[in-house]
This record gives C-alpha cells, structure tokens and sequence, in this order.
C-alpha cells in the first residue's frame, strides 16, 4: 500500500494479493488506492463530515467507519471512501474517471492545508475547553467551489429539512450515478451547465424558491470565470467580492461558500438564524446578533470560522424555548 505524506499521496493499481477483510474494494471494479498520514492530530468524521448536506445526501454517506463522497471532479466523477485504520493512518480508495484527482485532494480534504497561525485558545475557557477536548478538528477543503455554492444558495432563507430535500431530489434527478461499491446510491452532483438546464417545474417540486432557482442559474451562467476568479482570490473580501457579485448571493452565502470549498478559517455566516444566538450564549452567556457576534469573535482575527466550529462541536447550548418550526409546503401535489 502506498503511503502519503501531507505533501502529496502517491496512487498504484492495487494487485490481487493487496486485498485483506479490512479493504473497503469490495465490488468487481478495483479502486485505486492511496494511504494518507497526517502529520497533525486528525478526527476524519469531525473533520469531513461537515461537508454532508443531512442524513440523505447523496453525494455523501456514512458506513460504519467509512465515509463515502461522491463529487464531479474536474478530470470527472469519482466515488472516494475515506477510513481511518490505524491510529494516524486513513485509507482511500476511489473508483472512476476522476480517482486520481479524488486521491490527491485527499490532504486537503482533511485539513492538511488547514492554517491555524494565530489562533489562541485560551482567550476565552470555553474556547480553550472545546479545543482541548476536539484536537484533531481541522478546517478541510473540496476545493469544488461550484457545488458548494449551489448548495448554500439552496440552503438560503429555509429550514434544514426544507434545504436538504431540495439538494437529495435536485442532485439526485439532474447529478449522475456515482461508481463504486456505494453501501446505497450516491450521485455526483449536476455539471455547471447542467443546473442552468433544469426546468422550472423541477425548482418547484424540490421545493426551491424563485429567488433561489435564479441565483443558482446565474452562477452556472458564469460558470468557470467565476470559479476561476474565486480561486485567485487571495482573502476573504476578496473571495466575498466575486461571489456577491452575483445575483442572489449575500454574505451568509459567501461565506458558506468559503467554508467548505476553500475551508476558509476566518468565515462567518452572517445573517444565519441562529449562528448569532449560539455564539452568545456560549461566549458570553447571552443571546446576541450579528454585531454582537462579530465583536465576540474578534478576539480571533484570521480564525473565526474555526472557533465557531469549536464552540457547535461542544460549547453550551442555550435551552429551546419553543417547538420546532414546520416548513410549510405550497407545492402542488
């Protein structure tokens, strides 16, 4: 098995005597294969799994110990499973056209390219406390800025039950079945071409609002100039200055955006429902808005995005005061 240092993973054609009870191919198409360790503390699933959109993602599943990822790469779609089997050692294999490209975002998919200079724990004890008890939490990337775009424009102004089934029956209709011996379905989802082609009846049975089916058609129309352009953007304005510039698209959005495509340490969705409120009440013991927010976190310039991750991880929660609120439902049966 080859192995990855957090520079570069190497990828080989595994032979007939690499397989093992332990090997995540189990299908008749072998995987390519690659080995990753990390040369900092890791929890794969902390650091990862915030990329899946609910229980039933269809680009993303959980089994067991493995995490599958589906995604459109840019040399094609690849289904990744990603394994921690040893302490410091995660396992990879990937199946289709684009498992090379999948292989080598392995590093940065787990936080290899995760900058923490400047960040002080122990400015605040909650803080400290959650990054104590959370050391392998790292910021990681899928550097797939379209498709991390279109699923925070769905996720804009509803409920995560609402946003998500809007996502699962979207990628699901218009994406492409993913390869490899997936424990369910997964789908890459749709090409950049292919969200500007969606019908209008479709927006409307997922459950997507107009304004949010334009924003999503007016980043495709973009396309690859704007996914070129925010690549080359150095820092956060200027990252927020290229996706708001299109239609529809705010600061929550961007920020989002920035998160998970680029894992952004210094990302803060202004603008969330309840990011404000959570925030508050862990760092000063009160709910508070969005400028309130922004001036607790401003004991850690560079590094807002990761000390919101710490404190949703294991920071105090404020109890619920009220039910939760049903997503109404207006669509045409």
């Amino acid at each position: 098995m080859p192995v990855a240092d957090e520079r570069a993973p190497r990828t080989a054609r595994p032979s007939a005597s690499a397989t093992t009870a332990h090997d995540l191919q189990t299908g008749p198409v072998r995987p390519r294969e690659t080995e990753y360790r990390p040369a900092h503390p890791l929890d794969l699933h902390a650091t990862v799994a915030i990329h899946r959109r609910g229980g039933g993602d269809p680009t993303m599943t959980i089994d067991g110990a493995v995490i599958w990822h589906a995604a459109r790469t840019p040399d094609g779609i690849a289904t990744t499973a990603l394994r921690e089997v040893a302490p410091g050692v995660i396992r990879a294999a990937a199946w289709g056209p684009g498992a090379e490209w999948a292989l080598a975002q392995v590093p940065a998919l787990c936080g290899a390219r995760d900058d923490a200079t400047g960040f002080d724990a122990t400015r605040h004890p909650i803080v400290a406390g959650a990054h104590h008890r959370h050391p392998g939490l790292r910021l990681g990337r899928t550097d797939l800025v379209f498709d991390a775009l279109a699923g925070a424009i769905l996720e804009q102004k509803v409920t995560g039950i609402q946003a998500f089934g809007a996502w699962r029956r979207l990628v699901t209709r218009f994406g492409q079945r993913a390869p490899g011996p997936t424990p369910r379905p997964l789908f890459a989802p749709p090409a950049i071409d292919d969200w500007r082609r969606i019908p209008s009846w479709a927006w409307h049975r997922a459950g997507v609002e107009p304004a949010q089916s334009r924003a999503v058609v007016e980043a495709a129309r973009r396309g690859r100039s704007l996914v070129r352009a925010l690549t080359d953007a150095v820092d956060g304005p200027a990252r927020d200055a290229v996706l708001t510039s299109v239609p529809g698209v705010g600061r929550w959005t961007a920020a989002e955006t920035r998160a998970r495509a680029l894992g952004d340490p210094d990302a803060v969705s202004v603008g969330d429902y309840h990011l404000a409120h959570e925030i508050g009440f862990a760092l000063a013991g009160t709910r508070t808005d969005d400028d309130g927010m922004l001036r607790l976190l401003a004991a850690w310039p560079g590094q807002r995005q990761r000390v919101i991750r710490l404190v949703r991880m294991s920071g105090p929660r404020e109890p619920r005061r009220g039910p939760r609120l049903h997503p109404e439902d207006h669509r045409d049966r």
